[in-house]
């Protein structure tokens, strides 16, 4: 099955060499798959016919049934338009084409009957549709109600006539032979409990629905598959982590007992000390932590961070704290500076703006260990950054960095990886959470500290 959807779309009906050298250049399309999941950006309403009496201007794009009554070119050279006229039952619409006049003239008979579809709207008094799409009126075109797809497409697409219509016949073509070709991965049973649309069907409807029903039923079943394999690879790196890789026991509470009851300014709230209660028994499991840490500006998250460093400090270890940009880096320095003043810690601030002489000085500390604390910017993913032991490595914002460059922070230490603790002040629904970060365990601080008002956004 993988073979037949890595088929070059050249093999398709209507398709050839160059126009899959163009699908390929223009849209990224080379394959039976690539096309499979090209879906539509839009539908036009085909699932019902308004009569003239109907149509107003405001509209979107409609349907009409209607008999050609006349035509006529009128104007001269390049201001030439063909105006014709199409009646039903309950009145008359003028239709006016300004381009492809030949092409219009040879497809047009009076008397006939035609299927329109364009935008009523008003040319000087009189109701009318500009450049409507126009095709001859079958018995089984009078019956059909649809959505009908609208693919992405280029410029040089269109003029190679590979348009809307064409992307239509190649899609229902490759469907044909895709269809039968298609194993649901997921079970029938779940299938069955979540009442989701098969596989095949899915596809089909996301394509070609029948009807808005249809339409969501597939929109949602291929999102839902999207989302189980991201929450499988989320579980995967999860199980991976807890098995593989070790983190460092960290036990000793005399730091933070002693800031606790020295040097501690305030009442840690009863979210806090949950928190870090939370955190303390992760980095005493032996399994290295990878937790998210949220909680609204202004509810202490800073000093629950710098609790959690006490924790490594204790046994020899550093620790650093990443923010997306120097002012956010530079308001989480000063935050931190007096307490770890107070309990005769080093710590230190490296940006872009940092001067090379006190960059240098700066790494010597950090390698010696003589240097406790360093917040930074992403310069503390530089590869000159090397630290001693890296005992705990604190993301703030994670979502403005890439997993690659989060990943090269706690990689810092070539043995046992540092503990992990990200920080966003960004609400995150729970179930939202799950499925974003469900390689974290989470932890929420959900009161504001005793006296702090709530935080307005005013711009």
């Amino acid at each position: 099955m993988a073979d037949f959807f890595a088929t070059p779309v050249e093999f398709i009906k209507g398709v050839g060499p160059e126009r899959a050298k163009l699908l390929k250049k223009e849209l990224g399309l080379a394959t039976y798959n690539d096309l499979l999941h090209f879906f539509p950006f839009r539908y036009e309403d085909r699932t019902r016919f308004y009569t003239i009496a109907e149509l107003h201007e405001g509209l979107p794009a409609v349907q009409v049934a209607a008999r050609i009554t006349s035509w006529e070119v009128v104007g001269h050279k390049r201001k030439q338009r063909l105006v014709a006229q199409a009646t039903d039952d309950t009145g008359t619409l003028e239709l006016v084409w300004f381009k492809g006049l030949s092409w219009v003239q040879k497809h047009l008979q009076r008397g006939a009957e035609y299927i329109l579809f364009g935008k009523p709207g008003r040319y000087g008094r009189k109701l009318s549709m500009a450049h409507p799409e126009l095709s001859i009126a079958t018995p089984a075109q009078a019956e059909a109600r649809y959505l009908q797809p609208v693919y992405p497409s280029t410029e040089t697409l269109k003029r190679k006539y590979l348009d809307n219509k064409a992307m239509m016949r190649i899609m229902r073509d490759l469907l044909k032979k895709a269809l039968p070709q298609i194993r649901d991965p997921l079970p029938p049973a779940l299938l069955q409990e979540l009442n989701l649309l098969p596989a095949a069907r899915a596809y089909r409807h996301i394509h070609f629905p029948e009807n808005e029903s249809l339409l969501k039923q597939a929109r949602f079943r291929l999102k839902f598959e999207e989302l189980f394999y991201i929450q499988l690879q989320l579980l995967q790196l999860k199980e991976t982590r807890l098995t593989r890789y070790k983190g460092r026991v960290f036990k000793d509470t005399t730091l933070l007992t002693r800031f606790y009851n020295e040097h501690l300014p305030f009442e840690l709230t009863n979210a806090q000390k949950r928190v870090i209660r939370e955190i303390y028994h992760d980095m005493k499991s032996g399994r290295q932590m990878n937790r998210l840490l949220q909680g609204d500006v202004g509810s202490g998250k800073t000093i629950v961070a710098f609790i959690c460093m006490l924790l490594v400090i204790s046994e020899g270890a550093q620790a650093a704290l990443m923010a997306p940009t120097e002012i956010l880096a530079t308001q989480h320095y000063q935050g931190l500076k007096p307490y770890a003043e107070a309990m005769g810690l080093k710590i230190a601030l490296l940006t872009g703006s940092t001067k090379a002489s006190e960059r240098k000085a700066l790494h010597s500390a950090l390698e010696t260990g003589t240097l406790h604390i360093l917040v930074g910017t992403h310069a503390l993913l530089e590869e000159r950054v090397r630290f001693r032991q890296l005992g705990l490595a604190i993301v703030d914002e994670q979502h403005r960095f890439g997993v690659a460059q989060r990943a090269k922070l706690w990689r810092k230490n070539k043995e046992v990886f540092p503990h992990v603790l990200v920080m966003t002040a960004t609400p995150i629904p729970r179930t939202l959470a799950m499925t974003l970060y469900g390689d974290l365990e989470v932890s929420v601080i959900d009161e504001l500290p005793a006296g702090r008002k709530p935080i307005k956004t005013l711009h």
